[in-house]
Order: structure tokens, then C-alpha cells, then sequence
């Protein structure tokens, strides 16, 4: 679980516009730091199969934010994807 100073910090670097909380970058960049932390609790716990039910759920809610904003705007998503550190689908 991403602390609020964590996710604040992640919505002020990935916000478009002052206030944004929404967007689909704001969620990519939440969603991706959530599943980084997941994998890494995993990593030890690697019996804890909720957790791994949730990293699968948001594993897939990220990808249908990718491919909705890959559908809406190519470019914004290729700048989203290598700041990120994401591999382009």
C-alpha cells in the first residue's frame, strides 16, 4: 500500500494539468508503483495468494488504462511508457 506522500509526489511528477488526479498517466503511474510493491512483498511471502489475486487485478486494470490511452493518444502514451520504464505493446 503506497503511502499519501508517495502517491502525492506520483501525481505532482505524472499530473497534465494542475489538480489532475485522474488521468490515465496519474492512474498508470499509481497502479505501476502499487504493483511494485506488491512484487516485492511477494518476493518474500510468496504463499500469500490474496495478494497475488490483488497484483493480478491491478497487473490487469493497468493494462486497459494502456490501451485506452494508446488508442487515444499514440504519443502521450510512448512518453508515458519510457518515463515509466514500461515495455511498449
Amino acid at each position: 500500500m503506497l503511502e499519501k506522500k508517495q502517491k502525492d509526489k506520483i501525481i505532482a511528477t505524472n499530473a497534465t494539468h494542475k489538480g489532475d488526479t485522474g488521468s490515465p498517466e496519474v492512474q498508470i503511474a499509481i497502479l505501476t508503483a502499487e504493483i511494485e510493491d506488491l512484487a516485492k512483498h511477494l518476493k518474500k511471502h510468496d504463499k500469500d495468494h490474496s495478494s497475488r489475486r490483488g497484483l493480478l487485478g491491478k497487473v490487469a486494470q493497468r493494462k486497459k488504462i494502456q490501451m485506452y490511452l494508446k488508442k487515444e493518444d499514440q504519443e502521450r502514451y510512448q512518453k508515458l511508457m519510457k518515463k515509466l520504464g514500461l515495455k511498449v505493446a
